[in-house]
C-alpha cells in the first residue's frame, strides 16, 4: 500500500460557479482557477499522484496549457484514476477535508462522497469528506477562498 496527501487552495471570483468535490453549490461567487477550480478534488488528485511519486495534477495538467482551460475536477481525477490504475493500483480510500467560513458544505458532503465515489468507481463509504473552518483566521476565515487537504491510501491491485 502507499499514501500520499495533497492540499490546494483558490481565492474567490466574482462570475464563476462554485464546484466543491464535484458538486455545484449556489453561491454568489466561485473559485477562481484556469479550470473549474475544484479544490477538493485537485487535493484529492494530488494525494493520489503523491502516492505513487507521480508529481502533482500541475505537472500532468498545467496551467499554461489550454486544453486544460475550464476543465472539470472530475475529469482530471478520472485521468489520475487512470494513471494509478495503468500502474496496477486502486483506491482504498480517501480522507479529505475542505476549510472554508462560506458556504456552509454539512448539506452537500454525501452528494461529495457519491460524486467521488463514482468517478473512482468505489463505494462511497471508501471517501471521507469533512469541512472545517478557521475560526475567521487566516483567508479561509475572512471569506476570501477555500482550501483542501486529502490524504489517499493506493493498494496494488487485488490486495
Amino acid at each position: 500500500m502507499r499514501i500520499g496527501i495533497g492540499f490546494d487552495a483558490h481565492r474567490f471570483k466574482e462570475g464563476r460557479r462554485l464546484v466543491i468535490g464535484g458538486v455545484e453549490i449556489a453561491h454568489a461567487r466561485g473559485l477562481d482557477g484556469h479550470s473549474d477550480a475544484d479544490v477538493l478534488l485537485h487535493a484529492v488528485c494530488d494525494a493520489m499522484l503523491g502516492a505513487l511519486a507521480l508529481g502533482d495534477i500541475g505537472m500532468h495538467f498545467p496551467d499554461s496549457d489550454p486544453r486544460y482551460r475550464g476543465i472539470a475536477g472530475t475529469e482530471l481525477l478520472r485521468s489520475v484514476t487512470a494513471m494509478i490504475r495503468t500502474r496496477g493500483f486502486d483506491v482504498g480510500n480517501i480522507d479529505a477535508t475542505i476549510v472554508a467560513h462560506e458556504p456552509r458544505m454539512a448539506p452537500h458532503i454525501g452528494h461529495m462522497q457519491e460524486a467521488i465515489a463514482r468517478v473512482l468507481g468505489c463505494g462511497a463509504e471508501r471517501i471521507g469528506v469533512k469541512a472545517t473552518t478557521t475560526e475567521q483566521m487566516g483567508f479561509c476565515g475572512r471569506g476570501e477562498g477555500i482550501a483542501a487537504m486529502a490524504v489517499a491510501l493506493i493498494v496494488r491491485r487485488g490486495e
